[in-house]
């Protein structure tokens, strides 16, 4: 009964993560016999509650390439804060490498208006309304890193309010 219970443990933990490979590429590498063959996977994990992530993973098959993905993905988990229309709380810019991220909030209704690596990564986030645009490079795991980048530097209202020393009503007036 004990096995069965932490079975059922470990599912649901991993159950609420989902994950989405943006790019598989295969990469090669030469050695004394020749070129060796591996796969590289670029995973972005999230539970669509304010959690994402990107990783990468590199494996001799494209199953265990996915896989080392998305355990280095949950390692470098973010948390964001969205707002009430589920928007990020005010414009930002990241970038990562040659790429550039550029993020502006929207209203309810807008939906997610993003491109390539960078939607993924604000739908897995659970970002429902944001204007965002790729800047740069079109490299999927720069843009991806970036978009990463850009949310960290997410600050809420109450953040804002404490760093000021004043209230949170006082912040509106």
């Amino acid at each position: 009964m004990a096995k069965q219970n932490k079975k059922s443990r470990t599912k649901e933990k991993e159950s609420n993560f989902q994950e989405r490979v943006i790019q598989i590429r295969r990469v090669s590498k030469v050695v004394k016999g020749g070129k060796k063959l591996s796969f590289r996977a670029i995973v972005v994990v999230g539970n669509e509650k304010g959690q994402v992530g990107v990783g990468v993973g590199k494996a001799s098959d494209v199953i265990g390439a996915v896989r080392k993905g998305v355990a280095d993905g949950k390692k470098q988990l973010i948390e964001i804060s969205l707002t009430k229309a589920n928007s990020i709380t005010h414009p930002i810019n990241g970038a990562a490498g040659g790429a550039k991220v550029m993020m502006r909030p929207a209203a309810p209704g807008t939906g997610v208006i993003a491109g390539g690596a960078v939607r993924t990564v604000l739908e897995l986030a659970g970002v429902k309304n944001i204007l965002a645009k790729q800047l740069g490079s079109n490299n999927p795991l720069n843009n991806a890193r970036a978009a990463i980048d850009a949310l960290e530097t997410l600050r809420t209202f109450s953040d804002v309010a404490r760093e000021r020393g004043i209230s949170l009503e006082h912040l509106y007036a």
